[in-house]
Parts: structure tokens; sequence; C-alpha cells
């Protein structure tokens, strides 16, 4: 099934009134997916733990230059992971007044149960693919999201 887009209106260019539309429908489709998933982390948990899981414990500083967020975003988000004992609080060996968040093992395996329910939706979802247009697909979506961290950093002071 194809998801129409509305008519462009008069002036409008139909080809990009289509693109927004889509991406859009899109990004709510994906998080009613993400609803009904076990286990399912939000969108700012997920990438959290997954930044930590992959560069190691950090300051919420670093985290929230890595993640485009305001530093105070990542203690919010931050609060209710270490609460939920997916993220610990670390002393930091050079400064010993300063702390880093790291992942704990329960987020470690957190994480990749909800990994592997994302990559199997992916897998259902592209089933009927080629797999050329997966791969298209996966390359014109992380050129769409560098389009957008560019564009999100000319926007910040």
């Amino acid at each position: 099934m194809t998801t129409p887009s509305p008519p462009a209106a008069p002036g409008n260019d139909p080809l990009h009134t289509q693109l927004h539309y889509q991406v859009a429908v899109f990004a709510r489709r994906l998080e009613q997916a993400r609803h009904g998933a076990v286990g399912s982390l939000d969108r700012a948990a997920y990438l959290l733990l997954d930044e930590l899981q992959r560069h190691g414990p950090a300051s919420v500083k670093t985290l929230a230059e890595a993640l485009g967020v305001d530093s105070s975003t990542v203690t919010r988000q931050a609060a209710p992971l270490v609460e939920a004992d997916l993220v610990g609080r670390v002393p930091y060996p050079a400064d010993r007044r300063a702390v880093h968040l790291a992942l704990t093992p329960l987020g470690g395996r957190r994480l990749a149960e909800v990994r592997a329910g994302r990559e199997e939706l992916m897998r259902r979802l592209t089933a009927d693919w080629p797999t050329d247009e997966q791969r298209a697909f996966c390359a014109l979506l992380a050129r769409f999201n560098d389009s957008l961290e560019s564009y999100s950093a000319g926007l910040r002071p």
C-alpha cells in the first residue's frame, strides 16, 4: 500500500510537498511500531545507551555534544535510566569530583534486546525488497540524516 500525499498547494513544489508529508508519516508510523515492541526504549534512551556502548563512560557534556542536545537534556534523559539501573554513575579518575555515566550490564542487555527487536522489524518491513533497494534506502536515509545534522548544527549558537 502506498501512502498518498496531499496535493501541493498552488505555487508549491509537488515533490517537496510529498517529501515532507512522507517524512511526517514515516516518523508517526515508526513511533507506532516502536510502542508495540516488547521491551522498547524511547528514542532518547536508545540513543544515549547506544552512545555509551559505542564510546564507553562519558561526562554529561561529552554525551550532550555527541547527541547534539543540551547538557540539561542529557541529565534529564539519564535520570530514569540511572533509576532503572541501565546507566550508572562512575568516578572519573582524573577528577575525583566529577562523575561519568556508564552503561551497566543490565543496560547492555536491554540495549541488545531492543536493538535485536528493531533489526528484526527492519528485516520484516523490507523482506520483499531487493537487497540493492534496501542498501539504497539505507544510504539515502543516512544522507538525509547527515543533512538534518548539518542543518541543525547551523542553527545552534
